[in-house]
């Protein structure tokens, strides 16, 4: 599976949500993962369509996900989400 080195996350990490250009960003309703997929593929879909996963859009508002440094990390998370669906 694809995974972005630490320059890669910094740069996805540091959008400015209050002076991205709205129309930039990714709509996550366009987002479309097969669910018969294993997980590992199900994850490089969405991270390949979505293009930022801290930074993105539904419909007209502009999203910025943030996590606990001493929490689960984003690939934890959105594999446990992916099980769950």
């Amino acid at each position: 599976m694809y995974s972005y080195d630490k320059n890669d996350v910094a740069t996805l990490k540091s959008v400015d949500i209050r002076s991205v250009d709205k129309s930039s960003l990714v709509d996550l309703n366009s987002v479309h993962i097969d669910e018969s997929k294993p997980v590992q593929e199900r994850v490089l879909s969405f991270l390949q369509q979505i293009q930022n996963p801290y930074c993105f859009r539904i419909g007209d508002v502009a999203v910025k996900v943030n996590y606990k440094s001493d929490g689960p990390s984003f690939q934890q998370n959105f594999e446990d989400l992916l099980r769950t669906m």
